[in-house]
């Protein structure tokens, strides 16, 4: 397989849901319409929400089952995104906790996935 690859997560809302996004990673759309948007994270992976109803075949699960990792370079920065996060509005599940592999902590969006924020620590 070649090229960029993708992520599709399933929203109610693909507006609301690019809004949230757009807000909670600083990033502006590459592709957006009512039914669909996508983002070109950093690393190069595509992130694209998808309005749950227009999707062939149809999901059979919600949001939640699995999560997103998004790694950044320290623990202070895991932190800094916390309280960005946080600021932002973001339902946060588990505050920023140190883990065996590191520190770490666990956000939703509306749609109930999951988005874990960690980095690796020398212990980890």
């Amino acid at each position: 397989m070649t090229g960029n690859n993708s992520i599709l997560l399933y929203v109610a809302d693909a507006e609301a849901s690019a809004r949230y996004f757009t807000r909670l990673l600083g990033l502006e759309p590459v592709e957006a319409s009512p039914t669909f948007t996508m983002f070109r994270l950093p690393s190069g992976l595509g992130l694209g929400l998808w309005r749950r109803d227009g999707v062939e075949p149809a999901p059979i699960s919600a949001g939640g089952g699995c999560e997103i990792a998004f790694r950044v370079a320290d623990a202070a920065a895991v932190d800094t995104h916390y309280r960005d996060w946080s600021g932002k509005g973001a339902d946060i599940l588990m505050p920023p906790t140190d883990m065996e592999f590191g520190r770490s902590f666990v956000a939703t969006d509306h749609d109930g996935h999951r988005l874990r924020v960690y980095a690796v620590t020398d212990g980890g």
